[in-house]
């Protein structure tokens, strides 16, 4: 998606560790007309493959799930990372590393919002060491529903979590902007 890979290459800032910054552009600061276009082009993606239902992580990718689930008329459900007082009744619950936050995250998904039988697409706004991906898929799993595909806004490919969801699901995986490295100041995008 070229108006975001022209983004990140404006205003993205690696700082050191793999982490990239694009908190102006999803991850603090909103853009909408650009969130609008990435709801676009992840149902252009995975416009072939059944979608019944959403599921991300809170909170960075709840922005991308929802304009995708616009533009494919499905709910999007967030996994928490907290359990709230009103999520009664059975839980799915992983964890998964954070490389930006440090230590495990905790992902709880209420039962009642994940259904048997269901094609369940996985949208986040990173994938990276596909840790975070492979929690949801357990969820998804979990549920009895089936793992439809994974999208993710940003993919840093230098750290092989495409590789490590294709290990275990045999789904197709969309990325909107490829990272391919990231030293000093520079960060190398594939273009489309």
């Amino acid at each position: 998606m070229q108006a975001l890979i022209e983004r990140i290459r404006a205003e993205g800032m690696h700082l050191g560790g793999g982490i990239l910054k694009v908190d102006s552009i999803i991850n603090h600061q909103l853009d909408p007309k650009l969130l609008s276009a990435i709801g676009v082009a992840f149902a252009e993606r995975f416009a072939d493959v059944p979608i019944d239902r959403i599921l991300t992580a809170e909170i960075s990718g709840i922005c991308p799930a929802i304009v995708t689930g616009i533009e494919l008329n499905v709910p999007v459900v967030y996994a928490r990372k907290k359990k709230p007082i009103t999520m009664a009744g059975p839980v799915f619950l992983e964890t998964a590393p954070s490389h930006t936050k440090g230590g495990e995250t905790m992902l709880l998904v209420s039962a009642e919002f994940l259904r048997a039988g269901e094609n369940i697409l996985i949208i986040d706004d990173f994938l990276a060491s596909g840790q975070t991906m492979l929690a949801l898929a357990r969820i998804v799993v979990s549920a009895g529903a089936k793992l439809a595909g994974v999208g993710a806004v940003v993919e840093k490919t230098f750290e092989g979590g495409r590789a490590a969801v294709l290990e275990k699901y045999d789904v197709p995986i969309q990325a909107l902007a490829r990272i391919t490295a990231m030293r000093g100041d520079v960060i190398t995008i594939l273009d489309e």
